[in-house]
């Protein structure tokens, strides 16, 4: 345990003292220390859940249409379900132990991993065993230090590149869940899904951001939260005035539900298979598979992580941020936390900055929005009101405020600039944190050490650019070993 985590409160400054005591929830919390109250963790618990639980549809839609090796695939019953109960369980755990304001869900590049590639070769319990293998190798690696090591090991410009680049992501993401921008016909991106901006539920998106935006320029508490509160009452207005159809909006409709309460389905509880997959695909590629769900998951916790700890001031000037530790092997447990749900990796989430936006600075915003998820499996009907495109003002917020960490990099030091350019680019280009990272990482190491300063690289940062490599290369590796 580093001496930042032993003293649990690292950059955060002493309560002022009051002729009042403080209560227990707010000592245990760190609420006055970090300059925070009850209300804005509140807020932002709740602004953090409507920002990311899209996730308790999306992952039922892509896992439930992966077949495994048999042709079994569990149902969006069962998914939903286990997606909101592995996200609650792993989100109050992070706000209890961690005690930062960071969410956990089903991780999305994790989620493409067990669906595409680990599901095809083996059953659907084997291929949960192989998460649960991925989250104990993160404990072991927090265990030992080698998580926090590298987390230390990362200069701090790159540390800062991070933070802006997934900013630049995450807006790039809401941006694509609004309808606002898509894939080009001849062109990478366009704007809107034709060329053009049409339909109500980009009207509905840009009410919301400009709302939202409004309200944070003139400092309003609260303003993202109803900046998507006011979007989606907008939506449900014109879907009932218009006679929208619910494919207008995508998987979220904002219609009122006929009923509040739904059945939920805990049947696939505790169905995995640990050793199976070994057997089943082959040890070289049951090897691949979880080399690429740690890498994924290390990697974009990492910077999901810096990103929320900066933006939320509680990074010191090298930015480490308090109990790195805990936050660390809380990640961790929340991958096995999805395995034994068969709900794919429950890791952090890069929409927690939106609920730190909005003030939360505690793990008391992660209970609330542990809370919440677990309100949604039986409540998912209510909470399905919220559209995509609401949700993705808080988005495109975030990674505004996001970018202004960029002024704090040295671009006057090319050594710097390019692997920050890098980093920052290269997260919304390729659609992936870990990418950016790594292209970061490998080429500070490389011009550092062509101009002979070497020794401001450091011997960690060299084994990183060699995993980045190998990562890099790993359809390479694939072909040589006839996987």
């Amino acid at each position: 345990m580093t001496q930042l985590d032993a003293k649990g409160s690292g950059p955060e400054q002493p309560a002022q003292a009051s002729g009042t005591a403080r209560s227990w929830l707010d000592r245990f919390f760190f609420v006055s220390e970090r300059g925070s109250s009850y209300g804005q963790e509140i807020r932002g618990g709740l602004t953090t859940f409507m920002a990311m639980a899209y996730i308790i549809v999306l992952n039922p839609i892509v896992l439930s249409g992966a077949q495994d090796i048999n042709g079994y695939a569990p149902t969006f019953a069962q998914l939903t379900t286990m997606t909101a109960l592995s996200a609650g369980i792993a989100t109050i755990l992070m706000g209890v132990v961690g005690r930062a304001p960071i969410a956990l869900a089903a991780a999305l590049g994790v989620m493409a991993v067990v669906a595409y590639q680990a599901v095809p070769l083996m059953t659907w319990p084997q291929a949960m065993g192989l998460v649960v293998w991925q989250g104990i190798a993160i404990i072991v690696m927090v265990v030992t230090g080698v998580r926090t090591a590298v987390m230390n090991a990362i200069p701090h410009n790159l540390k800062l590149a991070i933070g802006v680049g997934i900013g630049m992501f995450v807006a790039l993401i809401g941006l694509k869940n609004a309808g606002f921008v898509s894939a080009g016909e001849g062109s990478l991106l366009q704007l809107g899904t034709t060329g053009h901006l049409s339909g109500w539920p980009v009207v509905v998106f840009i009410i919301g951001l400009l709302v939202a935006a409004i309200l944070l320029a003139r400092k309003v508490p609260g303003a993202i939260f109803y900046g998507i509160l006011s979007a989606t009452v907008i939506a449900i207005a014109v879907t009932y005035a218009f006679r929208l159809p619910d494919e207008t909006w995508g998987d979220s409709v904002p219609r009122l539900p006929d009923t509040l309460f739904v059945a939920p389905d805990f049947s696939l509880l505790f169905q995995i298979d640990l050793f199976g997959a070994w057997s089943q695909a082959g040890v070289a590629s049951s090897a691949v598979i979880l080399f690429t769900l740690v890498l994924a998951g290390f990697f974009d916790a990492l910077g999901t992580i810096l990103a929320v700890g900066n933006k939320a001031g509680l990074t010191d000037d090298k930015g480490q941020m308090p109990r790195t530790n805990q936050i660390l092997a809380m990640d961790g447990t929340g991958a096995v936390t999805g395995g034994l749900t068969s709900s794919s990796a429950t890791l952090v989430f890069v929409e927690s900055t939106a609920g730190v936006t909005e003030g939360a600075r505690t793990g008391l915003a992660s209970v609330v929005t542990g809370g919440l998820f677990l309100l949604a499996i039986l409540f998912s009907p209510v909470f399905g009101m919220v559209p995509g495109q609401a949700a993705s003002c808080a988005l495109v917020l975030v990674g505004a405020m996001m970018m202004m960490g960029v002024k704090a990099i040295d671009w006057d030091d090319i050594s710097i600039a390019v692997p920050a350019f890098l980093t920052i680019a290269l997260m919304p280009f390729t659609y992936d944190i870990a990418t950016g990272i790594g292209a970061g990482i490998i080429s500070y190491t490389v011009i550092k050490t062509a101009m002979g300063r070497f020794r401001e690289v450091g011997w960690l940062m060299w084994i990183l650019t060699g995993v980045f490599l190998i990562d890099f290369g790993l359809a390479g590796v694939e072909r040589i070993l006839g996987i």
